[in-house]
């Protein structure tokens, strides 16, 4: 009898039928991630493998030891920089432009080293965040290396997912093979690499809030956000009240936040011309919409940094921060 493949068994637990199913604790999640991002599968088994726990939904615990495994196969730079917030980017905008860029510049321009890492092209039609910053003039790493001096130049880095981890990246590209997302999106999220002590987390899904906030006290994170964002990025709806689910070393809490524009409806942008975001940013055009969602997404980014406590004040200050920046110019200098 020939024997079964090492992995066969991961696979095997994942379709024993309805009554046999169950998740991975998080040491097998590790396992297979480790195996499989190390070269260790065959092409069949890796389909089958992330269709079936699309099937079944995957788990915290699955999760948590999926970014365990990812974290065992990183290749770090010698001097891991300081970094504040990460922040990651993985869906794409469709709708609106990616407003939630000048948020986290406003965040750079005040001293917060912000790390941001994403992917793009995995679903078409889309709008990416690396061609947003490209257009713009702002810098993208190449390396973890070369991001790491980004951040010590610049306060900010962006790496795409292929230079963190290659593999990774070739899992989500699968999306139109399989004709579905796989838990590959949802754990990339979850990275890390630099290990900053606030993770920002938007998710298109209502029902993944759980199962970040659940990986995020798995994996001892200090502090994290997750909450519905524009197209599935961190971009705060304005004409819609706001529900973020935060963990605060090992507490959690669910906050509402108000709407910022009475209007509730989201008006499309059919142009999606990204030199806008310049625009607005040095003040030489008003766009009502588009601020509101800085404001708001840049509010609950201080709040979840510890700046402030309450909603109150996170909006407050969020404005003022808004209001005062230097409109001189948006690319970042050393």
């Amino acid at each position: 009898m020939t024997e079964l493949h090492p992995f066969a068994k991961f696979i095997a637990i994942l379709a024993r039928g309805k009554t046999h199913i169950r998740s991975f604790t998080v040491a097998e999640a590790e396992e297979a991630m480790t195996m499989l991002l190390r070269g260790k599968t065959e092409p069949e088994q890796i389909g089958a493998f992330l269709m079936l726990l699309r099937l079944k939904e995957e788990s915290p615990e699955e999760i948590a030891g999926f970014v365990r495994g990812v974290g065992t196969t990183l290749q770090l730079p010698d001097e891991v920089p300081e970094v504040d917030l990460d922040w990651s980017s993985y869906a794409g905008k469709r709708r609106q432009l990616p407003w939630f860029l000048l948020s986290a510049l406003v965040l750079v321009r005040s001293g917060i080293r912000v790390f941001m890492h994403g992917a793009e092209g995995h679903t078409p039609g889309r709008l990416y965040t690396r061609d947003c910053l490209e257009q713009l003039g702002l810098p993208v790493a190449g390396s973890l290396s070369e991001a790491a001096g980004h951040i010590s130049r610049f306060n900010f880095a962006y790496v795409p997912l292929q230079h963190i981890s290659p593999k990774l990246k070739e899992l989500i590209e699968l999306r139109p093979l399989l004709g579905l997302r796989s838990p590959i999106h949802t754990l990339s999220r979850m990275i890390n690499p630099f290990d900053a002590p606030c993770m920002f987390q938007g998710i298109f899904h209502r029902g993944f809030m759980e199962t970040h906030k659940g990986a995020a006290l798995l994996l001892n994170q200090p502090h994290m956000a997750v909450f519905r964002g524009e197209g599935g990025e961190i971009e705060r709806r304005p004409g819609k009240t706001c529900e973020v689910w935060s963990v605060d070393h090992g507490k959690t809490e669910v906050t509402r936040w108000p709407a910022l524009l009475e209007d509730p409806r989201q008006p499309e942008d059919s142009d999606m011309k990204v030199e806008l975001l310049s625009t607005v940013w040095r003040g030489d055009a008003e766009n009502a919409y588009g601020e509101a969602s800085v404001v708001g997404t840049l509010a609950i980014a201080l709040k979840l940094l510890g700046r402030v406590a309450t909603v109150t004040e996170a909006e407050a200050m969020a404005a003022r921060m808004w209001a005062s920046r230097d409109t001189s110019q948006l690319a970042l200098v050393s």
